[in-house]
């Protein structure tokens, strides 16, 4: 009996060390080149660079739909002669509700497709997240189509990024990621839609790592668009916004996206070569009383920016942040030393109550939000929007002085998973006179929902305030313990 027992602890040893030394690498492995990427400051005129916003809101008692940001991917597809690049997370018609939405998938697959076949020497790229696959389980209906007409469509190879949720992806890595995800899937529901065909258990196992390819990015020789949309047709009546920018700034975004396609594998040749940018004029007719600073900042560069732009504040500065989700400690941290030296701080949030017709409980934003305004509520005001079955999926940080302004918008969540180099994300970190067009656009799009201009779009604070019982507040708890975690 002293041999067995001998035997088993010598076993539950090598188990426990095994376990910590693949949670340990893959929490600090090396990410691949340019990840983490931040480029160069640019310089670009006013009419390079344009804000771009959906707003789903009441009026009159019924909803309105202000949208442009689909028309302008439409536009920008449709004007590509050269090149086009793009880069989605979601794109698909999957969904769990009854409601009619926008075909957005679909006429944006179309419109790739009609695009290839005008233009036969067009270089097009499309780099998207296995998620639409539901992990391997079934066809990407509206994806497909793009590799059949020749388009390169790259699935970004999430193992190459880091695990956000480590005492999960141990286990994962260790024993079930051998038997891969491939095959007829037979559990059902989809978590991602009734109407998605059905899963396998291993394609379940797998979606359990959560890590994404979260990009929103689409790039062509006339311009680009960070956005924080997803071609997604049951997201088509969320709030979001965008930038389209021209100038130099575009190289990097390439450069960003060829990254992710070099280490999942894709065809580098479908990308414009040196000699074919080089025979594009990307230059930017910039003039100084009404230019913006403009870079390109991916991953924890995100985090970067969005500290820089908060820690340089002070007495009577603004500060107004537009977010779906709102976790991340250092953000918060420097929310809460802004608030302290006097910086006025408004805070627009998704209340996290609804994922596509299912229900939420609210995290992490509620209780995130009741710590911010406990322990500052003289310089901290929240607001709600006011969502019904959509979500406010804005992800911008604005800051305002007297002299100048900061963004840092994009498709990046102010989260450790979106932040914190497990996610890939892209973002703008645009900085520019206080005066400025673009400037006094964006605090225009902040002052129109704030105070609910010709229409409700937020809610005061109160409102879900206390929507979130103590058991929901040790679920919160128990998670950000764990990382086990979507935020």
């Amino acid at each position: 009996m002293k041999r067995w027992f001998k035997r088993k602890r010598f076993w539950v040893i090598l188990f426990i060390l095994i376990y910590a030394s693949i949670i340990t690498y893959h929490q600090l492995k090396p990410l691949p080149n340019n990840i983490a990427y931040r480029g160069e400051s640019h310089i670009i005129g006013h009419n390079d660079i344009e804000f771009l916003y959906d707003l789903t809101y009441q009026k009159d008692g019924s909803n309105k739909y202000d949208q442009e940001i689909f028309n302008e991917v439409y536009q920008t597809i449709e004007e590509a002669e050269h090149f086009l690049i793009l880069d989605f997370f979601m794109m698909n018609e999957s969904s769990s509700s009854g409601q009619d939405f926008p075909n957005i998938s679909e006429t944006l697959s179309k419109k790739l497709v009609q695009q290839k076949e005008k233009y036969p020497n067009l270089k097009v790229v499309f780099i998207t997240d296995p998620i639409n696959t539901t992990y391997s389980s079934h066809m990407a209906q509206h994806i497909k189509p793009l590799k059949d007409a020749g388009i390169e469509v790259v699935y970004t190879d999430l193992e190459r990024l880091r695990d956000p949720n480590p005492l999960y992806s141990g286990i994962w890595r260790m024993v079930f990621q051998w038997f891969g995800q491939e095959g007829n899937g037979w559990v059902p529901p989809n978590p991602f839609g009734s109407e998605t065909p059905d899963v396998t258990v291993r394609s379940y196992l797998k979606l359990l790592n959560i890590k994404a390819n979260h990009r929103k990015v689409i790039v062509s020789e006339n311009n680009g668009l960070i956005l924080s949309a997803n071609p997604h047709d049951a997201s088509g009546y969320h709030s979001n916004i965008g930038f389209k920018v021209k100038g130099n700034i575009l190289k990097d975004i390439i450069e960003s996206e060829k990254a992710v396609a070099s280490f999942s594998g894709g065809n580098l040749d479908a990308f414009p070569n040196l000699q074919d940018l080089e025979a594009i004029d990307f230059s930017s007719k910039a003039v100084a009383e009404d230019s913006a600073k403009v870079q390109l900042v991916t991953e924890q560069q995100i985090q970067q920016a969005t500290i820089e732009s908060i820690i340089h504040t002070k007495k009577d500065d603004e500060i107004w942040l537009g977010m779906f989700y709102l976790a991340d400690r250092d953000v918060v941290d420097a929310l809460k030393n802004a608030a302290d030296r006097n910086v006025k701080i408004h805070l627009i949030l998704d209340p996290n109550q609804n994922a596509f017709g299912n229900e939420k409980i609210g995290l992490p934003n509620i209780p995130i939000a009741s710590e911010l305004v406990a322990e500052n509520k003289e310089n901290i005001t929240v607001k709600w929007y006011e969502t019904n079955k959509e979500q406010y999926h804005s992800k911008i940080l604005f800051v305002k002085t007297e002299e100048s302004g900061s963004i840092v918008a994009g498709s990046s969540n102010f989260t450790s998973r979106n932040l914190n180099n497990y996610n890939l994300e892209s973002n703008l970190y645009i900085t520019s006179r206080s005066d400025t067009a673009i400037i006094k656009d964006v605090e225009s799009y902040f002052h129109r929902i704030w105070n609910n201009e010709d229409g409700i779009y937020t809610v005061e604070y109160d409102k879900y305030a206390d929507s979130m019982p103590i058991i929901k507040r040790v679920v919160y708890t128990l998670q950000k313990i764990t990382m086990f975690t979507t935020y």
